[in-house]
């Protein structure tokens, strides 16, 4: 039975191959899953990650985060009664690779995603629940996509302290920025300013919202776009992210499959995008952000997210600490800078996971 975890609010299921391989055609080799997840991925979410078709039960607080049992869902704004599915998502693995831990993270839409910072913290915790591997030693994960560019993102992980937890360090690898760096398409995308320095104006935020004109592309493996804002109070709330006013045209921006199921239908990158917006925090170091993922939706949080958030927010000369505390409504995120002789070497997301039992729903 796949075990399920929890890292600052965003869950996934975790499978071995052998699992998903009882009610599934799944290739014994991450790279062959990955290339084949047409034959698989929508029904081992629908088989494991789907909620069954019942009344939603709200958290005693009403809060959106969920318990530390994992019994209560949060709820989804602009659903009717809560989330699809009882996952943010599906961690399979570890397959075997020869250097690694070969891994796939498949999004509830099917797809696959290239990161994950809180799903690669969840899988490490995994591994060394389970004894596959040792927490006081490094170890990599190789994380299949099936891209043929660039068919794997590797990551080191080692343990780490942090503020008195225990939990690991993920490197996340080195940012690019700008649109080529995400496969914009130049007649989706204009120019445009912030504090003093020239970002994006993706026109398709811009007619949802028109303070949404400030953006910038990141890549960390996978591609983000970062709208910025003047101060924490105008940022979107999670039930305005999920709302059926933004949701569908959220969802044509970020998700690279179209209404009519026709994919590279994104706008403006055919593959789809991660958005995020974002805004200077009072507190000492930080930047606060709201998470819209591809491939899901509203997320309470994202280590990818917030990696792309502090690595812009650092690249525009909004901070400048070594480590950067990005808050989400699922918690914080410490992103780390390493820079040896003024250039940067790699950054690190801290991250911790819990093995918890999924949600439950009354009939």
């Amino acid at each position: 039975m796949a075990d399920f975890y929890n890292a600052r609010g965003n869950t996934y299921f975790v499978a071995s191959p052998d699992e998903i391989g009882e009610f599934a055609d799944l290739p014994r080799t991450a790279a062959e899953a990955a290339k084949t997840r047409e034959r698989w991925a929508v029904r081992a979410i629908e088989r494991i990650c789907r909620r069954p078709n019942s009344q939603w039960v709200p958290s005693p607080d009403g809060t959106p985060r969920p318990s530390g049992d994992g019994r209560h869902l949060p709820k989804a704004a602009g659903t009717s009664g809560g989330k699809k599915y009882l996952s943010d998502g599906l961690l399979v693995g570890p397959f075997p690779d020869e250097h690694a831990f070969g891994l796939l993270i498949v999004n509830t839409d099917g797809t696959l995603a290239e990161r994950s910072g809180n799903g690669l913290t969840i899988f490490s915790q995994f591994l060394v629940d389970t004894g596959q591997a040792n927490r006081s030693d490094a170890f990599f994960l190789r994380v299949y996509h099936g891209r043929p560019a660039s068919p794997f993102i590797e990551a080191r992980v080692e343990a780490g302290v942090r503020d008195g937890q225990i939990g690991f360090w993920i490197d996340m690898g080195i940012p690019t920025f700008g649109p080529s760096e995400v496969g914009a398409s130049p007649e989706h995308v204009g120019v445009s300013e912030f504090e003093g320095r020239t970002v994006s104006r993706v026109f398709d935020l811009e007619k949802i919202e028109a303070s949404w004109a400030c953006s910038q592309f990141v890549n960390v493996g996978n591609p983000h776009c970062v709208t910025f804002l003047k101060s924490p109070g105008l940022l979107p709330s999670m039930e305005q992210l999920g709302s059926s006013e933004w949701m569908s045209r959220l969802s044509a921006i970020a998700n690279s499959t179209g209404s009519d199921g026709i994919r590279g239908a994104g706008r403006p990158c055919r593959n789809g995008i991660n958005l995020q917006w974002a805004a200077i925090s009072d507190h000492p170091d930080s930047v606060e952000a709201r998470v819209f993922e591809r491939g899901e939706g509203p997320t309470l949080s994202s280590g990818s997210s917030a990696t792309a958030v502090a690595s812009a927010a650092r690249n525009l000369g909004l901070v400048d600490a070594e480590t950067v505390n990005v808050r989400m409504p699922g918690g914080i995120a410490p992103v780390r800078f390493v820079e040896h002789n003024g250039i940067l070497e790699r950054v690190m997301l801290f991250g911790q996971a819990q093995r918890a039992n999924p949600p439950v729903y009354e009939s």
